[in-house]
């Protein structure tokens, strides 16, 4: 029996020391943190749904008041929140070539294809997509998409018109209009959401940000155990989804853009140009000189921008205006005021909604 106990005891003392093999760096820095627990460091209030990335950070912020930086632990990887603004410039200005990784991705060599965009990609992926896409959003192609929008918005006007003296809910009307633009802008479909109750796209939407689960379990195995799980993948039927429309869509447009300036136009201009090159931000000739570094922007690459546009733009723009709407409906003064202005700015270009009218 003795003997069971002390196999029993030396396999939670490997444990323990598996899942703090990293816990001491902050303390040997003599950087201020919180104890962080084995495996989990000190981000289980996340991985538990108790408490959210912005409202863990914000306790951290204000229980270490007088510190300039303090230590987090995200499973046993050591992070830093730097709260002096004096630093934080130097991060985003000079010393940025040191700072870049964002570390959104627990593995650094296998990353989802799905994640593989302008948001969470890291290094030369990062910089190589932002040279080739932030020329595709140039001032005059937005305003080539604007009456896509602005289309959207007069058919959320007519059903508003025809639902006078009802209840709306906001968050859903601005969800159902949100992935109404989306689907113009970005994919050249009339999705008309705003209509009908069955939109598969609608449904797209809604299954982005569910998390069942299966993805909370993975989430948490991912970061606590990055290698062993680095090929499994977050969201594989949503990625199968998505490749699927933009091959459909590619597919009718016979590969090359058609004229209608919007985000797929704008991704077929993008892979038109070519393998993307540029100087290297990791690896470095003998002779001291950046390696230079070249990445195909195929159509994994271009399935990854239409996920993050289409998850940038519908859950941001959705939320924010219901919020708005919820808002001004709080306070007629207020909205009294929004809608004298916006009479204002149409009045000067003939009532009519235009890219002008917004600035």
């Amino acid at each position: 029996m003795a003997a069971v106990w002390l196999v029993v005891l030396a396999v939670v003392a490997a444990l323990y020391a598996l899942g703090s093999r990293r816990h001491g760096y902050w303390r040997v820095r003599r950087v201020l943190h919180d104890t962080p627990l084995p495996f989990l460091g000190n981000n289980a209030p996340v991985y538990l749904f108790r408490r959210t990335v912005t409202q863990l950070a914000d306790d951290l912020y204000h229980k270490y008041s007088s510190a300039k930086v303090i230590g987090f632990y995200r499973a046993s990887r050591p992070e830093l929140i730097i709260k002096d603004p004096a630093i934080i410039k130097r991060v985003l200005t000079t010393d940025f070539a040191c700072f870049h990784p964002r570390g959104l991705n627990p593995n650094k060599q296998v990353i989802e294809p799905l994640l593989r965009n302008l948001f969470f990609a890291d290094g030369n992926l990062w910089r190589l997509l932002r040279q080739r896409m932030t020329p595709a959003f140039t001032s005059g192609k937005l305003r080539a998409m604007f009456p896509l929008v602005v289309a959207r918005a007069e058919r959320l006007q007519t059903r508003l018109a025809h639902s006078l003296g009802h209840p709306q809910d906001a968050r859903d009307l601005m969800a159902r209009y949100t992935i109404d633009f989306i689907g113009a802008c970005g994919f050249g479909l009339d999705v008309d959401a705003l209509n009908d109750d069955d939109s598969a796209f609608r449904k797209l939407g809604d299954n982005i940000f569910k998390i069942g689960p299966r993805e909370a379990v993975l989430i948490v195995l991912k970061e606590v155990f990055p290698e062993t799980f680095k090929n499994f993948k977050y969201l594989p039927k949503l990625e199968a989804e998505i490749r699927e429309m933009l091959h459909t869509i590619l597919k009718q447009r016979n590969y090359e853009p058609v004229g209608r300036h919007d985000f797929i136009d704008l991704l077929l201009e993008c892979k038109k140009k070519g393998i993307m090159t540029g100087e290297s931000m990791e690896r470095v000739r003998s002779d001291g000189t950046a390696d230079v570094v070249a990445v195909e922007f195929d159509e994994d690459l271009m399935v990854a921008q239409v996920f993050a546009f289409f998850v940038g733009g519908f859950d941001t723009s959705s939320t924010v205006t219901s919020y708005a709407l919820h808002q001004l409906a709080y306070h007629p003064d207020e909205q009294a005021r929004v809608q004298q202005e916006i009479d204002q700015a149409l009045a000067k270009h003939n009532n009519q909604l235009c890219y002008d009218a917004q600035t």
